[in-house]
Parts: C-alpha cells; structure tokens; sequence
C-alpha cells in the first residue's frame, strides 16, 4: 500500500493493490465454485427450511396441507383412472401402485417447476450478497426433500393400512438408493432449467405442461408394459425414461418383493450422474449473467 499526492504535494487517501480481487458475478473456477459452495451448505439448508416454513404458516392446517394435497392427489386420480376407466384392470394392488406413482413424481416435478424459476425468484438475493448462485436451484430440491421426508411416512401408513397389504421383504431397504438416484436427478435437472429459466422467462409457464406430458408417459396411474405391448418401439423408448425407471423399482421394492430389472438401475444412475455433471456444468458456466435480472 503507497500513498498518492496530488499536484498540490498534499497526501490523498492511500491506493489499495487490488490483487486478488476479481469484480462480483464473476464465473470462479469449478474447484473455487464447488469450495464457495460447500461452504454454503448450512445457508443452502436453512434457507430451505424458512421457505418450507413461510410457505406452510399461511394456512390454517400448516404442515398438514404436506399430507393431505398427496393423498387427495391419490384419490382423485384413484376415482378418475382407477373406478372410472378401470386402469387398474391387470395391475396388483393399485392403490399402492398408484400411491408410490403420485408421491415419487411429485418430487420431481416440484422441483422442476421451482427449479425454472428459482434464478428470477431469488433476484433480491444475488443482487443484494455474493454467493454461488447454484445454491438457489439447489435449495430448491432441498425444500422439496424435506417436504417428500413427510410424504413418505403418509406413504409407508396407506401400504401397511389399506389392504391389500404389501409384500414386505428386505427390498425394501432399496427405496433408499432409489430416492438417493432421484435428487440426484433433481439437482441436474434443477440447475440446467434454472439457467433455462433465466434465459427464456415464458418456460415458466410452459413447465406445468412440461409435467403433465412427462406425468402421462411415466406410467404413474397404469402399466406402459401393458398399454404399450402392441407398440414395442414405444415401450422400448419409454424404458429409458429416468421417472418410469425410478417408478418401477420403488413399486417392485415396496409392493411386490420383487427384483428389479438390471436395466432399470442403469438407466436411472446414468440419468442421475449424468444429468447432475451436465445441469450442474450448464448452470456454472452461465454464473455471470445471473445478476443481469
């Protein structure tokens, strides 16, 4: 640090070497980028659990709106596909099929719609501190993680309740890796429409449509094996969807006992691990653009 004299030979305010520094909104590197990040674990996990918290506390029942709009979901498509248009003819113990359908592409679908619009909901915040800005679509996947936790007890109380009753073996214990492949498959998802979002603001909007073509091809509420045997170019397409694979192996762990398919697994890790490096890169290298709001 030196000092600076005008012409007059008075001292002035003494210079500051700006080594090390570097302008705000500038893209890091990754190694930088995923440290900042790190750092910001516990702000990731506390921010999510205000949102969780503000977003409950404007309604008279609070938390329990988290375990009723899921079963009310499962009724209501219960008495439209299951009584109505009778999907469930050929599937064992629909209720539960359909439970596990809801609950598990909630998730996902939450965060792929908070995931779009989580740059531009979080605009005060980037304008206001400087932080990764991965941390909002990551909070995001985070609030809707613990608002599944509770779903997943509701989950647990039908199966075991409503007859009839699952099989129950030690498959169950694969529900965990499952969930673990898909918020994984969230994150990714999350960060590579957040920059989307923040590009394009109108995709916005287009997301609940988005939600529901990929709620309908998913096979949430009826069999694709069964719907799709005719059209075995369309079933082989279908197999690789990331939802249908997490879908088949949750219900075989859960209701059926059963061993899932070696193929399943593949597809939903090679979706899971591939979607997180790729949104995750794609977000990043869009970091300095994310204060233009």
């Amino acid at each position: 640090m030196s000092e600076t004299k005008n012409p007059l030979g008075l001292s002035s305010i003494p210079s500051v070497s700006s080594e090390g520094l570097v302008p705000v909104g500038r893209r890091t590197s990754l190694r930088s980028y995923l440290g900042a990040l790190w750092n910001r674990r516990h702000f990731i996990v506390a921010e999510s659990r205000a949102k969780m918290s503000s977003s409950t506390r404007k309604n008279l029942l609070g938390y329990g709106w988290l375990f009723l709009n899921p079963l009310l979901s499962v009724l209501a498509y219960w008495f439209i596909f299951g009584y109505i248009l009778q999907t469930q003819r050929g599937i064992d113990n629909f209720l539960g099929f359909l439970v596990v359908g809801v609950f598990f592409f909630s998730f996902t679908s939450k965060c792929m719609t908070g995931g779009t619009g989580a740059i531009r909901s979080g605009a005060s915040m980037i304008k206001g501190f400087q932080f990764p800005r991965a941390a909002l679509p990551i909070s995001t996947v985070v609030r809707n993680f613990l608002d599944f936790m509770p779903t997943l007890l509701v989950m647990v109380i039908v199966l075991v309740v409503v007859p009839p009753l699952e099989v129950i073996t030690w498959r169950i214990a694969l529900v965990v890796p499952v969930i673990i492949l898909q918020t994984l498959f969230n994150v990714g998802l999350a960060c590579f429409l957040a920059r989307l979002g923040h590009k394009f603001p109108d995709l916005t909007n287009l997301m609940s449509i988005i939600s529901r073509f990929w709620f309908y091809g998913s096979g949430v509420f009826f069999s694709i094996e069964d719907r799709l045997g005719n059209h075995p170019m369309l079933l082989e397409a279908m197999q690789y969807n990331p939802m249908h694979a997490y879908l088949t192996i949750a219900r075989n762990s859960l209701l059926y006992g059963l061993d899932s398919d070696p193929k399943m697994w593949v597809v939903g890790a090679v979706w899971a691990f591939g979607l997180l490096i790729v949104g995750f890169l794609f977000f990043w290298r869009g970091e300095e653009n994310y204060g233009r709001l």
